[in-house]
C-alpha cells in the first residue's frame, strides 16, 4: 500500500498575488518551487531568445573555442570521445555535426564499449587516439574524473577539452578547458544542464565565433570580450554581410535550431531537472523533434511506430515519448553491443543506411526488454531468498548479468521496494555495477568516502556507477555500503510513496484544465506531470483490459451522475488475488490517484484519467 503525500496549499498571500491565475494553477506553481514572478514567467512562458545563457558565460569556453579554432584552421585531427548512453551519444553527434559544418577535415569519434572500456577514458583509449594522429580531444557527458587518463593525454602531446555534468571528482583533471557546470568558480547561471546541453553550449559558441569572423572579418578573434558579443547577429539582420552563412550554405540559425531534437533526447533520457534553460531547451527540442531533419531519427520513430511512412506523426511527441519510446531505443546499443550504432544512425546520409541502422536498434531494444525481464526475475529470488526486504539498501549480484542491464535492474528494484538498490553484473574479470538511491541519500556522495573498494566510479547523487578493484572486495563493500545506508536513511520514510498536487472533485477534471495543464509541459524530473486524487468514488464498472487482462477500466461518479472512464494500466493483476480485489465490483467506494491526458484513436480525442493508485474505502 503506498502512502499518499498530498501538497500543502500555497498561503493566501501568494493566490492573492496572482489573481489572473486559477487556483489549481497558483497551487501547481508553488508546489515546485515556483514563488517570483520572474521564475512564474521563465517556467509558463519559456523564451528561446530571452532564456537561454550565452555560451561565453563559461568560464573555460574562450579556451575551448581557440583551441578547436586552431585544429580547424591548420587541419589537426579533433576526436569526440563521447559515452555509451543516450545523453552521451547525442552530445557526441551534437558537436561532430557541427565541426564537420565548420569545415573541420579531420575529425574522429571514439564511443567506449561498456563492458570491455568501462564508463569515461581510460589509458588504453587516450594511447589508441594519440597513435591515430589525435591533437585534440573533445570529451562528451564524461571525463570530469579522468584525471589520470588525461594527465597521460597531456604528457603524449594531446589536448584535452572536457565537456560533462557529473558529480566532481577530489581532484579535478588537467584540461586544457573544462567546459561544466558544477566546477567550483563557475560563474554559468544554469548547473543542471545535461551532458548533451553542455556539448550544445560549446557548439552555440562556435557558431557565434564563425559568425563573429563572416560577418565582421574585419573584427580578430579575441577583439570581443564575451559582454560585448554581439549575441542578436544573426543572417538576417547582419546588413551587408552577404556571405555571412555556413561552409555548407546553412544560416547559423538554421544549424543551431535543428539540433535541439538531439539536446531534448539527451536531456529527458537524463533525467535531469526540467527547469531553467533545460526547461526551455527541451520546450523547443519538442518542436523541432516533431519537424525533426535527421534521417536516422526519422527511421528510428517509423520502427517505432511512432510516425507514419511519410513521416507524419502519429501523435505529438512529448517527454513521454522520449523518455519511453526514443531514448530506451538509443540506449538499447549501448546495452546490448555497441553504442556506435545509436551514433550512426544520428550521422546517417542516406535512408537506405538509416534504415538498416534503425531496424537493427529497434531488436536491441526488443532483446533488451527480454533480458530485463529475465534478470529482474532473478533479482526479485535473489532478494527473497536474502531476506533483503528490510534492508537499507538491497544487492543482487549476478555472474552472467550484463553490465549495460544491471542499471535498469536496479532502478526497477529501488521503484519497487522504494530502498536505494545496487545491482551487479561479473564482467571480463571485474564486478561492475549500478545503483539507484532514493531522496535524501546521495549515493555517489557516499561512494566517494570508500575510494578504496573502487577500480573506477562516477555518477549523480541518486544514480552511480562502479566498478570494483576485485571479486575479494565484495563482502566488505556491502558491509561498508549498508553501514553508511543505515546511518544515511535515519529519519526517511522509505515506504512506497506517492505525491498528489490536489484533491479535486471529478467534475473539476474537463478540457479547460486540460489545457491550463499543458503550460506545465514538458514534464520531467523537478517538474513532475501533476497527479490529483479524488476521494470517495462509486465503482460503477470494473472491465479487465489488454493482453491477459494486464490492465483495468474502471467506470467511476463522483458527486453528480456523471460516469467517468478511466485506465489502470497494470492493475488488471489485482483481480486474480482473491483474498485482496475480487470484491471490487460496482457500488464499492475506491479513492484514486490518477493524471489527466488525452486518448486518441481514429482520429478521436477523449480525456483519459490514468490511474496512479487505488485505495478501497
Amino acid at each position: 500500500m503506498k502512502k499518499w503525500i498530498v501538497a500543502e496549499p500555497p498561503p493566501k498571500e501568494f493566490s492573492d498575488a496572482h489573481p489572473e491565475l486559477p487556483t489549481i494553477v497558483t497551487r501547481l506553481l508553488w508546489n515546485r518551487g515556483l514563488k517570483t514572478q520572474e521564475q512564474i514567467d521563465e517556467f509558463l512562458n519559456p523564451d528561446y531568445e530571452g532564456d537561454i545563457h550565452d555560451p561565453y558565460l563559461f568560464n573555460d569556453m574562450e579556451k575551448a573555442v581557440a583551441l578547436i579554432w586552431d585544429c580547424i584552421e591548420n587541419d589537426k585531427k579533433i576526436v569526440v570521445h563521447g559515452d555509451y548512453d543516450a545523453d552521451g551519444v547525442c552530445a557526441s553527434a551534437i558537436i561532430l555535426t557541427t565541426l564537420k559544418k565548420l569545415g573541420a577535415k579531420k575529425t574522429g569519434i571514439f564511443l567506449p564499449h561498456r563492458e570491455t572500456d568501462g564508463y569515461g577514458l581510460n589509458n588504453r583509449t587516450v594511447q589508441l587516439l594519440k597513435d591515430d594522429g589525435a591533437e585534440l580531444i573533445i570529451t562528451c557527458d564524461c571525463g570530469i574524473s579522468n584525471t589520470e587518463e588525461i594527465t597521460l593525454a597531456k604528457s603524449l602531446g594531446v589536448r584535452v577539452i572536457v565537456t560533462d555534468h557529473h558529480a566532481m571528482p577530489a581532484v579535478f583533471p588537467p584540461a586544457d578547458a573544462i567546459i561544466h557546470p558544477l566546477v567550483p568558480g563557475e560563474k554559468y547561471p544554469d548547473k543542471t544542464l545535461a551532458g548533451g546541453g553542455v556539448a550544445f553550449k560549446l557548439v552555440q559558441a562556435l557558431l557565434k565565433r564563425h559568425r563573429e569572423l563572416t560577418c565582421h572579418p574585419e573584427q580578430s578573434e579575441g577583439s570581443l570580450k564575451p559582454n560585448e558579443r554581439d549575441s542578436s547577429a544573426t543572417p538576417q539582420n547582419d546588413k551587408g554581410a552577404t556571405q555571412c552563412k555556413l561552409p555548407n550554405g546553412e544560416s547559423y540559425a538554421s544549424a543551431e535550431k535543428w539540433l535541439l531534437d538531439l539536446v531534448s533526447i539527451s536531456t529527458v533520457g537524463d533525467m535531469v531537472p526540467l527547469v531553467g534553460e533545460s526547461r526551455t531547451l527541451v520546450r523547443y527540442g519538442l518542436t523541432v523533434l516533431n519537424k525533426t531533419r535527421n534521417i536516422g531519427l526519422k527511421k528510428l520513430l517509423i520502427v517505432a511506430g511512432l510516425i507514419d511512412e511519410n513521416g507524419k506523426p502519429k501523435r505529438t511527441f512529448d517527454t513521454t515519448t522520449i523518455g519511453f519510446q526514443i531514448a530506451p531505443r538509443i540506449n538499447a546499443a549501448g546495452r546490448m553491443d555497441h553504442a556506435n550504432v545509436a551514433f550512426a544512425l544520428l550521422m546517417a546520409e542516406t535512408e537506405e543506411e538509416a534504415t538498416a541502422l534503425a531496424t537493427q536498434l529497434n531488436k536491441n531494444n526488443t532483446d533488451r526488454q527480454k533480458l530485463t525481464d529475465q534478470i529482474m526475475a532473478e533479482a526479485r529470488k535473489q532478494i527473497q531468498e536474502t531476506g533483503q526486504e528490510n534492508n537499507s539498501v538491497i544487492f543482487t549480484f549476478g555472474e552472467n548479468w550484463a553490465t549495460g542491464i544491471v542499471g535498469l535492474i536496479a532502478s526497477r528494484i529501488k521503484e519497487e521496494f522504494g530502498k536505494p538498490a545496487i545491482a551487479m553484473g561479473f564482467n571480463n574479470g571485474l564486478i561492475t555495477g549500478s545503483g539507484r538511491s532514493v531522496s535524501g541519500f546521495n549515493m555517489i556522495e557516499t561512494l566517494k568516502t570508500m575510494p578504496e573498494f573502487f577500480y573506477k566510479f562516477g555518477g549523480h547523487p541518486q544514480a552511480c556507477g562502479f566498478s570494483l578493484k576485485s571479486k575479494d572486495v565484495l563482502e566488505n563493500f556491502k558491509k561498508a555500503m549498508l553501514t553508511k545506508a543505515e546511518t544515511g536513511t535515519v529519519g526517511l520514510d522509505l515506504s512506497p510513496q506517492i505525491k498528489i498536487d490536489a484533491e479535486v472533485d471529478l467534475d473539476e477534471v474537463n478540457w479547460k484544465l486540460y489545457d491550463l495543464l499543458q503550460k506545465f509541459e514538458p514534464f520531467g524530473v523537478a517538474n513532475e506531470e501533476p497527479l490529483y486524487a479524488a476521494t470517495n468514488l462509486t465503482v460503477m464498472g470494473v472491465e479487465p483490459v489488454g493482453q491477459d487482462g494486464k490492465h483495468l477500466r474502471l467506470m467511476v461518479k463522483h458527486n453528480s451522475h456523471v460516469v467517468r472512464k478511466t485506465i489502470a494500466f497494470g492493475f488488471g493483476n489485482v483481480l486474480r488475488h482473491p483474498d485482496n480485489w475480487s470484491a471490487l465490483r460496482p457500488g464499492d467506494k475506491i479513492d484514486l490517484a490518477f493524471t489527466v491526458g488525452v486518448n486518441e484513436w481514429n482520429g478521436n480525442r477523449e480525456l483519459q484519467l490514468q490511474v496512479e493508485d487505488i485505495k478501497k474505502t
